[in-house]
C-alpha cells in the first residue's frame, strides 16, 4: 500500500487538478503549471495522510475481499480453501467496494483539499477570472481534517461518500476481476500460485482497466471534495453531475482518464506484488513453525 502511494500520488496529483482545477488546457500544461509555480513537491501535497493510513486502508480493503471469499467458499463448497466462482469474486468485490468508502472518504477529502487549497477559484461564474489564493487555508493534514470536523461536521467529512460509493463498487468489480482472470491466464500450468512477474503484469492491467472504469464518478468525487474550500457551489451528487454537465458538456466526465489509467498501472502493480509476496511470506513462516 505504501508502494502504491508514493508510486502513484505525483500523478494522483496531476488528475485532481485536471477534474477539479481551473486553467489547464492539457495534462502536459497541467504538469509544468505544477513544477513551474510549486517545484517538485507541489506533486507530492496531501501525501502524508493517504501515506500514514493506507496500511490500515489497504489491509481492510484486500482482508475483506479475501475473507468474503473464503466465507462464500465454505457457504457453498463447504471449504473455505475452495477455488472461488467468478460470482463470488464479483461480489467480494462489491463488498469491498462498500466497506472502503467509511475507511477511504475522509482520506480522500483531506488529500484533494490540500491539493487543492492553492488553485485559482472563481468567485461569482464561470465568466470571471479566476482568483488565486495568497495564503493557504490549511497548514496540513490534521489541521484540514479538523477544520473540516469543526466547520461542517461528520457530513462534511464525508462529503462525496455517494459519488465515491459509485465509483468504488463497479472500480472495485474491474480490479480484482481483471486480475483473478489474468493471473489464472498468465500462470504457468502446474504452478500452485502465480510468479512475481504474473502479479506485476495481471495487477497493471486490472489497475488501469479499474480506473478507467471508475474515472466519470471519480471527476465528481473529486469536485464535490474539493468544492468548500472556498466556496460550496454543489448541493450533492446529482447537482454536481447536472452542474458539471450543463457547464462543461459531456467530455468534464473522462478528465484525467489517461492519467488514471497510466498511474493505475504502476500502483496497482505494486500493491498486489507487495499483497502476495507478503501472504507467501507469512504462510512460509507459518508452515515452517506450524507443520
Amino acid at each position: 500500500g505504501t508502494a502504491s502511494v508514493v508510486v502513484g500520488h505525483p500523478l494522483d496529483t496531476i488528475k485532481t487538478r485536471l477534474q477539479a482545477g481551473q486553467g489547464y488546457g492539457n495534462t502536459l500544461n497541467c504538469v509544468l503549471t505544477v513544477y513551474r509555480n510549486e517545484s517538485v513537491a507541489g506533486f507530492f501535497k496531501g501525501m502524508s495522510f493517504p501515506l500514514a493510513s493506507i496500511a490500515v486502508y489497504s489491509s481492510v480493503v484486500f482482508g475483506v475481499f479475501s475473507n468474503t471469499q473464503r466465507f462464500l467458499s465454505q457457504l457453498r463448497h463447504g471449504d473455505p480453501s475452495h477455488t472461488p466462482a467468478l460470482t463470488d469474486v464479483a461480489l467480494a468485490s462489491i463488498v469491498s467496494g462498500f466497506v472502503s468508502v467509511g475507511i477511504g472518504t475522509p482520506v480522500e477529502l483531506v488529500k484533494i483539499r490540500l491539493q487543492m487549497q492553492m488553485q485559482p477559484y472563481i468567485e461569482a461564474n464561470i465568466k470571471l477570472k479566476p482568483t488565486v489564493p495568497e495564503f493557504p487555508v490549511y497548514r496540513g493534514p490534521i489541521h484540514c481534517f479538523r477544520t473540516v470536523l469543526q466547520k461542517e461536521g461528520i457530513p462534511g467529512v464525508y462529503r462525496g461518500a455517494g459519488a465515491m460509493l459509485l465509483r468504488d463498487i463497479p472500480g472495485y468489480c474491474f480490479y480484482f476481476i481483471p486480475y483473478t482472470l489474468f493471473c489464472g491466464r498468465i500462470t504457468p500450468d502446474g504452478c500452485i500460485s502465480p510468479n512475481p512477474s504474473s502479479i506485476w503484469l495481471a495487477g497493471g492491467v486490472a489497475g488501469a482497466i479499474s480506473w478507467v472504469i471508475a474515472t466519470p464518478m471519480d471527476v465528481v468525487k473529486s469536485r464535490l471534495q474539493a468544492d468548500g474550500v472556498y466556496l460550496s457551489k454543489y448541493k450533492g451528487t446529482l447537482d454536481c453531475i447536472l452542474q458539471s454537465y450543463q457547464n462543461e458538456g459531456l467530455k468534464v466526465f473522462f478528465r484525467g482518464i489517461t492519467v488514471n489509467a497510466v498511474r493505475g498501472f504502476p500502483t496497482s502493480s505494486a500493491m498486489f506484488l507487495g499483497y502476495e509476496l507478503s501472504l507467501k511470506a507469512m504462510k512460509r513462516d507459518q508452515t515452517e513453525t506450524n507443520p
